[in-house]
């Protein structure tokens, strides 16, 4: 199975939160793993509220020696203006679900946002 590592999951993965522990079995896994160049920058400007660069980019390097970065392509671009009309979800979520649809990715991800798509691999905190 290719797993795409969604934001949500490796932000909760370096606070070592509860949720960060089942995002571990991901990011440490065997998988296949990818991620966009989208998480890279939600990633790295979620660090910076809290750290100084050095360490956004210590992070930034870990995430791309455990994935594939994908660009945003044409077509991602576009189906995921498609999927932002027809979900109503935010764009950047909208070019996540894209890009993991494009790989045939599953999306490992503890977002609400994600919580009735397809092929999401939820490791949110249950309430």
């Amino acid at each position: 199975m290719t797993v795409l590592i969604d934001s949500w999951a490796w932000v909760e993965y370096f606070r070592g939160s509860e949720a960060g522990e089942r995002a571990r079995e991901f990011i440490e896994g065997e998988e296949e793993a990818v991620v966009s160049t989208i998480n890279l920058a939600e990633v790295y400007r979620w660090i910076l509220r809290f750290y100084p660069d050095e360490v956004a980019e210590e992070k930034v390097r870990a995430m791309k020696q455990r994935c594939m970065v994908l660009e945003v392509t044409e077509g991602i671009a576009i189906e995921s203006a498609k999927l932002k009309h027809r979900l109503r979800l935010r764009l950047g979520d909208a070019i996540i679900l894209a890009t993991a649809r494009a790989t045939k990715a599953r999306i490992v991800t503890g977002d609400p946002d994600f919580g009735d798509i397809e092929d999401v691999v939820f490791i949110g905190v249950e309430d």
